[in-house]
């Protein structure tokens, strides 16, 4: 088992932030700009030389840095910056570890709006990606040229959910002096990617973390030194790309947070258990919770137990046909939504290679196993998930989907 801290969530749950006239909840800060008592201070504050002092908010604001200080206690990092969305965390860290003839290795199953900002944008800035399969060790080292400057992966990939064995990354990583970046946003609470070695953490909070599909926002997790690059008046990715969460948005993702590790808990649950059963059914069921899965021993080895394998799961029926229609009955049966995203509290689910993967061409879908039948759902807090499986049963019942379909 590898060594990490069991009480992330307890560690959460300790933040205190009191609003200035005492409340229970840290005021929100509603100004973009910031008064200075003197003149001196300002240019200060624009140098980088003055702690505490806030400038305007495309820079910080306190609700962000509340926001910010809650989830580098959550993964463990020194400090953390929010950002307006996944892909503004995504593109700052890239932007600032890379320029113009570097390289980066990445996971060949990701985000299909990452896939589509490594391979089609960052050639305008000649910044060259090699789409590796990250579970083989040897084909990641491979790749590595005299000008990669980082390797990019999924903690659990997204929608194929592989599992990336970070400890194994990070050594490679530091073998060739260069930042291991890890989006977690699969695996919050279940994978802390900066015990295991990690450098960078990113999330997108609009999913598991905030968990109410009301908000787009991210965050990059990482030292101090990192982040303060990141928000630079100057050269700062973050600061310049302006990427920049409102503070209204920030204290309400602080409040979601309280909640995390209650949610996680039932998400795992749910998931886990939907899982078991379809597998038993013959259907083809990919869970990192389930023995059969390629990942799932390594895993076990880098998850905190108290909080799962995670709330998301596929199935494969076999066409887009089947699900489609298999989709459409869920949600007309009050299942769940047809939706992309996750971490609702309702189950979401969708065809990803039609959806969230389609900026992946359809031949190297189908090269990483990406099937047009595959169905990703994000499973949702049902307290009769006994109910759940029935009912999901029965509309592949009523739709003729088989075993082994």
């Amino acid at each position: 088992m590898a060594t990490m801290d069991k009480k992330a969530s307890n560690h959460l749950q300790d933040l205190q932030y009191f609003g200035e006239y005492g409340g229970v909840n840290p005021s929100i800060s509603d100004s973009s700009t910031y008064t200075f008592l003197s003149a001196k201070t300002m240019f200060d504050t624009f140098e980088g030389n003055t702690e505490g002092c806030y400038l305007y908010s495309r820079h910080s604001s306190p609700s962000n840095l509340y926001l910010g200080e809650a989830l580098a206690a959550l993964e463990g990092t020194e400090t953390a910056n929010v950002t307006a969305s996944g892909m503004g965390a995504i593109s700052a860290v890239i932007l600032e570890l890379c320029g113009a003839g570097d390289h980066i290795v990445g996971s060949r199953t990701i985000y299909g709006g990452t896939y589509a900002l490594m391979k089609n944008f960052l050639k305008k800035f000649n910044i060259q990606t090699s789409f590796v399969d990250i579970t083989k060790l040897d084909h990641v080292e491979a790749a590595i040229t005299s000008s990669t400057k980082m390797i990019y992966c999924e903690s659990i990939s997204n929608p194929l959910l592989e599992v990336a064995d970070i400890h194994a990354l990070a050594k490679i990583a530091r073998k060739h002096a260069i930042p291991l970046v890890v989006d977690n946003t699969f695996a919050a609470l279940s994978i802390r990617p900066v015990a295991l070695g990690a450098d960078i953490v990113i999330h997108s909070l609009t999913k598991f973390i905030n968990g109410t599909s009301d908000c787009v926002a991210g965050v990059v997790c990482g030292t101090k030194e990192f982040c303060l690059a990141l928000k630079d008046v100057n050269t700062g990715a973050g600061m310049l790309l302006g990427s920049t969460l409102d503070s209204l948005r920030a204290a309400s993702i602080l409040k979601n947070m309280r909640t995390l590790h209650i949610r996680m808990k039932k998400h795992s649950e749910n998931a886990l258990f939907l899982a078991q059963k379809f597998e038993r059914d013959g259907l083809r069921v990919v869970y990192p919770g389930l023995p059969s899965h390629p990942g799932h021993l390594i895993m076990e080895d880098q998850m905190h137990p108290e909080y799962g394998f995670g709330g998301l799961m596929t199935l494969d029926v076999g066409t887009l046909e089947n699900a489609n229609a298999l989709m459409e009955l869920m949600q007309d049966r009050k299942l769940g939504y047809l939706a992309v995203s996750l971490g609702f509290y309702k189950t979401l689910f969708s065809a990803p290679g039609t959806s969230t993967s389609s900026e992946i061409p359809e031949a190297e879908q189908k090269e990483m196993g990406l099937s047009n039948g595959l169905i990703r759902f994000s499973i949702g807090l049902d307290d009769d998930i006994q109910r759940t499986y029935d009912l999901m049963k029965k509309c592949m019942e009523d739709l003729q989907i088989l075993i082994n379909a």
